[in-house]
């Protein structure tokens, strides 16, 4: 092994975090799926007005408060609760796709995973300037870091099979 060699290894076991994280979040994601359809709408408006009233985001009627009691608001009205079903059970499905995919080193799935992962990235960010979302910015970010790895193990396998 080389001095050469260190950047690789140090790029593949970012790679090699990054695609367990996304595999983890998937499967919370199926898990966080399968708890809200059995919960109902009234038991997280609940929970969160417990938070708030309790003081345990600060101040009442601070941001986080404020942000808190609105999601929840959002959460119990309209279609949001079969959205959020729906949205959950597809994106850890498809993030347990593409792990699989990629930890098996199957070359055709990494430009997939960049596609698919690009398209998270703008959909969490225009939901994230529609509802007014702090978290979302922040998963966003995160995928767009694990689009720059899946690039650099993508160029790396193809190099070492050239």
């Amino acid at each position: 092994m080389t001095d050469d060699d260190a950047p690789t290894r140090s790029t593949e076991r970012l790679f090699r975090i990054a695609i367990t994280l996304k595999g983890l979040d998937g499967a919370f994601q199926l898990i966080g799926a399968l708890v809200l359809a059995f919960i109902p709408a009234t038991a997280v408006t609940g929970l969160a007005n417990a938070v708030i009233t309790r003081d345990l985001l600060g101040d009442p009627n601070g941001t986080l408060a404020r942000h808190l009691e609105l999601a929840a608001e959002h959460f119990a009205g309209g279609g949001t609760k079969t959205f959020a079903i729906g949205y959950l059970l597809a994106h850890g499905l498809i993030k347990l796709l593409l792990v699989w995919a990629l930890a098996r080193k199957w070359l055709r799935a990494y430009p997939v995973a960049m596609l698919i992962l690009a398209a998270f990235v703008v959909y969490e960010l225009y939901r994230a300037v529609q509802t007014g979302s702090i978290a979302l910015p922040f998963f966003a970010a995160l995928d767009a870091l694990i689009i720059v790895l899946v690039f650099r193990e993508y160029r790396a396998l193809k190099h070492a099979h050239a």
